[in-house]
C-alpha cells in the first residue's frame, strides 16, 4: 500500500480532528451568523478553521481558504505551493440539520490541485489523493492502518440511465438546459441531490457521472474535488472553455464548471 508524503498525513489528521469538532457543535447546537454577502457562518466553521491552520502551519506552506484571512495578489501570485482550505463546506447544509457538509483540504502546486482531502463529519469517512498518489477511502479509524484503505479505481462504465450529481440549495436556469442536453445525448437521466462538495465521493466511485455547476463558487469548494477526480481518470473542466480549472488566481471565485466521471471523462475524449 502506497506511503503519502508527511505533509499530507499533517493535512488528513487535521481535516479528521476538524470534523470531529464539527460533529461536537452538531450535536451540542449552534447559531448562525451572516456575512456581508448573505452566506451563513457558524463558530463550527471557525473551530474547524483554527485547527487545520494550526495543523498545517507545521508544513510552512501558506494557506488560502474561506475563513483564512487572504493574502494580497501581489504575494499570492509568487506561491508555488500552498494549501487550500474549506473548513466547513456546506455551510447551509450544517445550518439545515441534513448533515450533507464536510471538510475540505486541498495541496495546490503551481495553480494545480494535486492533492485532495474530503472529510465526511457524519459519516466519519474521508477520500483522499490524486494522480501522484492514487485516490483512497476509509473511515477517520482506519487513516493511521493504510493497509486498510480502499483504493478506488476509476470506472470505465457509465451509468444507465446517466446519473447527475445535483447541488441541494444551488439551482440556476442553466441547470435545466444541461439536464435537456444531457437527455438528446444519453436519454434518461437519474439524479443525485447532495449538499457541498460529498457529491465527489459518488463521482469519483463511478456511482455518478457528472455534476454541472453554473452558480458561483470559490476555489476552496472545488480544489480538493477536482485533485480526487482526476486521481481516478475523471475531470473537472470550464464549462464554455472545457479546459481544467486553476487556482490562486487574483480572482478567487471560479468559472461555471463541470465535473466528470471517469467514464464521462473518457467517452468525451
Amino acid at each position: 500500500m502506497q506511503s503519502l508524503p508527511p505533509n499530507y498525513l499533517i493535512a488528513l489528521r487535521a481535516s479528521i480532528e476538524a470534523a470531529e469538532k464539527i460533529m461536537e457543535i452538531y450535536t451540542i447546537g449552534f447559531e448562525a451568523e451572516y456575512k456581508a454577502d448573505g452566506s451563513p457562518v457558524t463558530r463550527a466553521d471557525l473551530a474547524s478553521s483554527e485547527i487545520i491552520e494550526n495543523y498545517l502551519s507545521k508544513t510552512g506552506i501558506p494557506i488560502t481558504g474561506e475563513e483564512t484571512a487572504k493574502q494580497p495578489y501581489h504575494e499570492r501570485k509568487l506561491w508555488e505551493e500552498l494549501w487550500c482550505v474549506d473548513p466547513l463546506d456546506g455551510t447551509k447544509e450544517f445550518v439545515k440539520r441534513n448533515g450533507e457538509f464536510c471538510v475540505n483540504i486541498a495541496f495546490i502546486r503551481q495553480k494545480k490541485p494535486v492533492f485532495g482531502i474530503i472529510a465526511s463529519p457524519t459519516s466519519r469517512r474521508l477520500i483522499f489523493g490524486g494522480l501522484e498518489t492514487g485516490v483512497f477511502e476509509c473511515s477517520f479509524e482506519d487513516l493511521e492502518h493504510n493497509v486498510r484503505w480502499g483504493q478506488i479505481n476509476g470506472q470505465l462504465k457509465q451509468n444507465a440511465p446517466i446519473v447527475m450529481a445535483a447541488s441541494r440549495s444551488h439551482h440556476s436556469s442553466n441547470d435545466l438546459k444541461f439536464i435537456d442536453d444531457l437527455k438528446t445525448i444519453h436519454g434518461e437521466v437519474d439524479f443525485i441531490k447532495l449538499g457541498s462538495a460529498l457529491k465527489f465521493f459518488h463521482l469519483a466511485r463511478g456511482e455518478a457521472d457528472v455534476y454541472p455547476r453554473f452558480a458561483p463558487t470559490m476555489e476552496w469548494d472545488i480544489a480538493a474535488g477536482q485533485a480526487i477526480l482526476e486521481g481516478v481518470g475523471g475531470k473537472v473542466v470550464h464549462a464554455e472553455r472545457n479546459e481544467p480549472l486553476y487556482y490562486n488566481k487574483e480572482d478567487l471565485t471560479n468559472p461555471f464548471f463541470v465535473a466528470q466521471s471517469c467514464a464521462l471523462a473518457k467517452e468525451s475524449l
